[in-house]
């Protein structure tokens, strides 16, 4: 069972306005900061970076363009289309995300903590919960996110959430009168929804993620006292996972040199109040990325050791901070949890509050994320 101090810290993030690159975020990561030192972890240290604070404007942009291309038509507009398809895929996967460069930015902040390793470094875990929450908007109501529960439940597949821009790309391409109307209706439809995203406000983001932080300090406390031998443990808490992994991306710019450098495992924590724990098979907000089965297998065998059921696996319909490890070639897993729709909860709503928190999904989650460790250190002696 996790302690009282747990929900303490949920209760306290989601009392703070966590604006993505803003000054919420700031003033969360000054907390986490101070409460991992309270916790004993005597190497922290906070690293700011600028990204966007909202997503918003760089999905409209691509929504626009799309809707123009289909309105233009013809082999020029169907280009239009398609290249603002693939760009909308790159942006929303983070592996290039270069619209931002030219949209507004504000500064964010990273938390890093570091627990050495006791004797000769063998294996790293990188502990990663990011610690803004996002904004609401209509495209999150209810109505909308919990349709289709029982295909959800069935197949362990969530929708991918850019499925709108997707059909209008492709109907955009793919031309005729209409392919066109549809791919100029969804387009404009995205460009209002991501305006109404824009305008909304952020969430108090209990489940997500203030759920995550929470377990990653509450481990951080552990494996002060208590940590296997030649185990390194990194604790990150970036900023901006909500507008699109930025505080993870400058994460990895600062440091993903070094972690390559030795049997490095990133496991992520994300939404852990939702219900029954999940580990991503495949994610993303268009495409599927996909994790390494020998990964998600670490999580399984230290659920075995650890007495635990292991987590099902999803395709989740969103994106997490540690696909962009996965990227850089690191092994990774990214922990959560779903409610009994199929959905993660409260997820981008004002309801996102503490006292709709799932406690005994935290525990779960805690649980096995200190048997991940167990694993990534056991596998480490073997090796």
């Amino acid at each position: 069972m996790t302690t009282d101090r747990l929900h303490d810290d949920v209760a306290a993030l989601a009392a703070m306005t966590r604006d993505s690159a803003g000054p919420g975020e700031r003033r969360s990561a000054a907390w986490v900061a101070g409460r991992l030192r309270d916790e004993g972890v005597d190497d922290v240290v906070t690293e700011p970076y600028r990204f966007s604070p909202t997503y918003a404007p760089a999905y409209a942009l691509h929504g626009a363009a799309i809707a123009a291309g289909a309105l233009a038509g013809g082999r020029g507009g169907r280009l239009l289309a398609a290249a603002a398809l693939a760009s909308y895929e790159l942006d929303v996967s983070g592996r290039l995300p270069w619209t931002r460069r030219w949209l507004p930015a504000g500064d964010g902040v990273n938390v890093v903590g570091r627990l050495p390793s006791r004797g000769p470094l063998r294996a790293r875990l990188v502990l990663v919960a990011h610690h803004d929450a996002a904004r609401t908007g209509l495209i999150w109501h209810p109505a909308l996110t919990r349709a289709g529960a029982a295909r959800r439940v069935r197949t362990r597949a969530m929708e991918p959430t850019g499925w709108p821009v997707g059909v209008a790309g492709l109907a955009a391409v793919v031309g005729g009168r209409i392919g066109r109307r549809v791919g100029a209706t969804l387009g404009a439809l995205t460009v209002a929804a991501m305006a109404d995203v824009q305008r909304s406000p952020t969430v108090p983001g209990a489940s997500d993620n203030a759920t995550g932080v929470a377990a990653l300090l509450a481990l951080a406390g552990r494996w002060v006292a208590d940590r296997p031998d030649g185990l390194e443990v990194v604790l990150v808490s970036p900023g901006s996972e909500e507008p699109g992994m930025g505080g993870m991306r400058a994460f990895l710019a600062r440091h993903g040199t070094r972690l390559r450098g030795g049997r490095t495992f990133v496991l992520g924590l994300d939404t852990l109040g939702a219900g029954t724990p999940i580990v991503a098979h495949a994610e993303g907000v268009l495409l599927p990325h996909r994790y390494d089965p020998d990964d998600l297998d670490v999580v399984d065998a230290g659920a075995r050791r650890a007495g635990l059921e292991p987590p099902e696996r999803w395709r989740i319909g969103a994106y997490t901070d540690p696909i962009l490890a996965r990227f850089a070639g690191l092994p990774t897993v990214s922990l959560l949890s779903v409610a009994g729709d199929g959905t993660y909860g409260s997820y981008h709503v004002r309801e996102d509050v503490p006292a709709r928190v799932d406690r005994a999904s935290v525990d779960a989650c805690v649980a096995l994320a200190a048997a991940t460790a167990e694993e990534v250190a056991a596998r480490a002696d073997t090796a």
